[in-house]
């Protein structure tokens, strides 16, 4: 008899605990939950690229990029062209805002520890950057500054940039590199230049070099980005075809 009873108990708690998972799992979902659009994108609308939306594509969403975190590169990539005519230095300003590509690298705090201001200045100096235009560290053409920068580099916290008056405490998940093309130099030899930089203030600063989806950068990943580099570079230099006149 009390075999039965126990069968009995088994079923009716199964069949509780199956009632539990419909409610909870069958639920459906508010409108827009487990779906994010990028600021100013609208569905099935088409929007004029800026830097800011661009590198939003690329950075996406992820453990060391949260909505705050996104929205400060926004913010400090976006507003370079706001900026203009305004008082503040110019080193690093690029010449034009107009771009066709972004390339991005990441150096990512190892986990449960942040980069520290002081830290990232150091290496800064250290790997030949500039602190210039937007609060942000720039590598410049040698003797030729007034070109721009070959690539910058900003805090992925809000508001993006490095405020000298709050580095001793400033601290952050990662720093992102961008390279902004077209650029002062070829893009293969901007990304050569970059490349090493990222690599040596990535040992210096003893984080993780990530690449634009976030994933460590590999060997597969820099030929690729190579490749892409090289493509780019033949396509600029490639002569305009005029239709003949008739």
């Amino acid at each position: 008899m009390s075999d039965v009873w126990m069968l009995r108990t088994g079923i009716l708690l199964a069949g509780i605990l199956l009632i539990a998972a419909i409610y909870v799992f069958g639920r459906p979902r508010k409108p827009g939950q487990g779906r994010r659009l990028g600021a100013g994108r609208v569905e099935g609308g088409r929007v004029e690229p800026t830097i800011g939306a661009q590198l939003e594509d690329e950075l996406g969403t992820g453990s060391i990029a949260d909505d705050e975190a996104l929205q400060a590169e926004l913010d400090l990539l976006d507003g370079a062209s706001a900026t203009r005519g305004q008082a503040g230095t110019t080193l690093g300003r690029r010449e034009s805002e107009e771009f066709d590509k972004i390339v991005t690298l990441y150096i990512a705090a190892r986990a449960g520890e942040k980069l520290h201001g002081p830290d990232i200045v150091v290496a800064a100096e250290k790997a030949g950057l500039a602190y210039g235009h937007m609060n942000v560290f720039h590598r410049l053409v040698e003797g030729h500054p007034e070109r721009g920068p070959v690539f910058s580099v900003a805090n992925i916290m809000k508001p993006g940039s490095f405020d000298m008056t709050t580095i001793q405490s400033l601290e952050t998940p990662a720093i992102a590199f961008f390279l902004t093309l077209p650029a002062p130099i070829p893009a293969l030899d901007a990304w050569e230049t970059m490349l090493p930089t990222a690599q040596r203030m990535c040992e210096l600063l003893d984080g993780v070099l990530l690449d634009e989806s976030r994933n460590a950068l590999g060997r597969q990943r820099i030929a690729h980005l190579r490749e892409e580099l090289r493509a780019y570079d033949r396509q600029q230099e490639a002569p305009i075809t005029r239709s003949p006149r008739w």
